[in-house]
């Protein structure tokens, strides 16, 4: 089993986005240090109400304060962008951290980014797959010509390729059911998204099996999954101490609209706390978390855990106390029980 530790690099409104800097920098060298596999950060533009620092320009930062660990762009929102611009970043930082690189992309959901970037929803899909068409082109080829309904690609040769050959892994990122389809067609692997139930999840992975065989596709060696997280060393001061914004961070993803991209059933980010932490996030005790990480490998063969710890200003203290729990009693605990 393998674990990643996610900086989201959201703050409130009035936080000192400096000295908020250094605490990242803090929690990459620990995970680094306490053998984390993955270190990830997300994407967002006009983050309002909340600040957040953009995601290439973080990790390439903070990959120097966790040299052994892979790096996750989780996600890249790919239909708003233009392919050689991303070839490019994501090839340039895999050679600058030594091959390291992970290239997990979606399709946003967010209308406010959408009208920045001067595209709509409704392209999504298709400069998404005409965005990942062309990438893994100018990977793996020189003069590459190619049109898009957004762009043009006329001889192009990327400045730089990637150290990984044939090029980084491909992750993506899907919430729909045809979204899981398209990840079993286009992607080395489905990267479970964090909000969805394990029944969801479990009933999209036969989705995914069988858009798998329909492709002539292998199942992954590596599957991903995200989850929120919070140890602690008891489930009552679990809840205490991570509630108060974990609860906040949920609301700020219900107004958003995060909801609208998620399946019928399993689609409302608006319940009780309570009800919605039920088999949604990882919390509790270390014994509690290291069953409730079992039961996702044993019921959905998931390989590769992605753990959200921080939402929204908490302390620095409480996330850096809750990785170390994590990596030494819930990681050992995990490995007794598989």
């Amino acid at each position: 089993m393998k674990y990643g530790f996610f900086i989201r690099g959201q703050f409130r409104r009035g936080e000192d986005m400096n000295a908020r800097f250094a605490d990242l920098c803090a929690q990459a060298q620990l995970a680094d240090e306490l053998g984390y596999d993955i270190l990830a950060t997300g994407m967002h533009y006009a983050a309002y109400p909340l600040q957040q620092y953009q995601q290439l320009p973080l990790l390439a930062r903070l990959m120097v304060e966790a040299p052994r660990c892979r790096l996750l762009p989780g996600i890249i929102l790919l239909s708003l962008h233009k392919p050689l611009d991303i070839a490019e970043q994501i090839a340039t930082l895999d050679v600058m951290s030594g091959g390291r690189m992970i290239f997990g992309a979606g399709l946003g959901y967010r209308a406010v980014e959408f009208k920045g970037f001067g595209t709509t929803q409704a392209e999504r899909v298709m400069r998404l797959e005409e965005n990942l068409e062309a990438i893994v082109r100018l990977w793996t080829e020189d003069g590459v010509s190619m049109a898009g309904s957004h762009f043009t690609l006329d001889g192009a040769t990327v400045s730089l390729k990637p150290m990984q050959q044939p090029h980084p892994p491909i992750w993506l990122g899907a919430n729909a059911d045809a979204a899981v389809e398209r990840a079993a067609r286009l992607g080395d692997t489905w990267f479970i998204n964090p909000h969805q139930r394990m029944e969801t999840t479990e009933r999209q992975l036969d989705i995914y099996r069988r858009a798998l065989d329909e492709a002539g596709r292998p199942f992954p060696d590596e599957l991903p999954l995200m989850r929120e997280i919070f140890v602690a060393r008891t489930r009552a001061q679990a809840e205490r101490l991570a509630r108060p914004y974990l609860e906040e961070k949920y609301k700020t993803y219900h107004a958003w609209g995060q909801d609208k991209a998620m399946p019928a059933g399993d689609d409302d980010l608006s319940l009780d706390f309570e009800e919605l932490m039920r088999d949604r996030f990882l919390f509790g005790s270390p014994q509690e978390v290291a069953e409730q990480v079992a039961g996702y490998n044993r019921r959905l063969g998931v390989t590769t855990f992605i753990l959200g710890m921080d939402w929204l200003g908490m302390p620095h203290a409480q996330v850096s106390d809750s990785m170390r729990l994590f990596a030494e009693e819930v990681v050992p605990l995990v490995a007794d029980a598989t």
